[in-house]
């Protein structure tokens, strides 16, 4: 069976971070594994506590699955320390993880920092380049690059910042766009714009299931058009069967 791997942070309410990623992978018929870089304390009201696992303990986790496990893809989620970003990022160079999509989460969905100063920079500059895909939403994009994103040109100028980091593509998300979720694809040659119904409400991982999906597909051997097409179509049905679990926002129906 293929397999995928999330290194991320763990979210008690089931709607984001590692549980939703493992959910997804299920979902998708991948098998999942897990390296878990912080504990957060949180609902889908607000998040309420953050606890950063060690980045020598997050090292222990990752090479001890890396030396003995086979992994397909993997995705990064949320990386709360600059010594957690490091070490991630010299790890999985040094073992040659192909098939890398990075979500750059920098806060959740209610608005809390999921991400400690300085380790923007160490993301961009030692992650990025390993990177198949970065898949930064509108508000991450324009903290990445210093853009303010109002629509689709300053979107493609954001992309082409990033792309200049390394990865072999960036797709940008318009899930906050005010018409239109019109999400950017960019690969150093050519912008394609995916155009997909808009549809009201908050929502809880959306970012993470995107993600998530990009890496079980690209585990299962789709192309990254094919896995970011996927996605797409993925979470806007994930969101048209999103539910109230808790008195805060919606979590995706997967």
């Amino acid at each position: 069976m293929l397999n995928a791997l999330t290194i991320a942070g763990s979210d008690p309410s089931g709607g984001a971070g590692i549980q939703s990623d493992l959910k997804v992978f299920a979902a998708l018929e991948v098998y999942g594994m897990a390296v878990i870089t912080a504990l957060t304390a949180q609902n889908t009201e607000g998040v309420y506590g953050i606890l950063d696992v060690p980045a020598e303990f997050v090292n222990k986790q990752l090479t001890s699955l890396l030396s003995g496990m086979k992994v397909d893809a993997v995705k990064t989620g949320m990386l709360y320390s600059s010594e957690t970003v490091e070490v991630i990022s010299r790890v999985l160079n040094d073992y040659k993880v192909k098939n890398i999509v990075v979500d750059p989460v920098i806060k959740s969905s209610t608005g809390t920092p999921l991400i400690k100063e300085g380790a923007i920079e160490g993301i961009k500059l030692n992650l990025f380049p390993l990177a198949t895909i970065v898949t930064p939403n509108i508000d991450e994009a324009s903290v990445l690059t210093g853009i303010s994103i109002r629509g689709i040109e300053e979107m493609k100028e954001a992309a082409r910042t990033l792309k200049d980091f390394g990865p072999h593509a960036i797709i940008i998300t318009g899930g906050h766009l005010e018409k239109e979720a019109i999400d950017i694809f960019y690969d150093g040659r050519k912008f394609i714009e995916m155009k997909g119904e808009k549809i009201k409400g908050t929502y809880h991982g959306t970012g993470c299931v995107y993600s998530a999906v990009i890496t079980a597909s690209l585990a299962s051997g789709h192309s990254l058009m094919d896995s970011v097409r996927r996605a797409k179509d993925f979470v806007t049905k994930a969101i048209k069967n999103s539910s109230h679990y808790g008195k805060g926002l919606r979590i995706l129906g997967l």
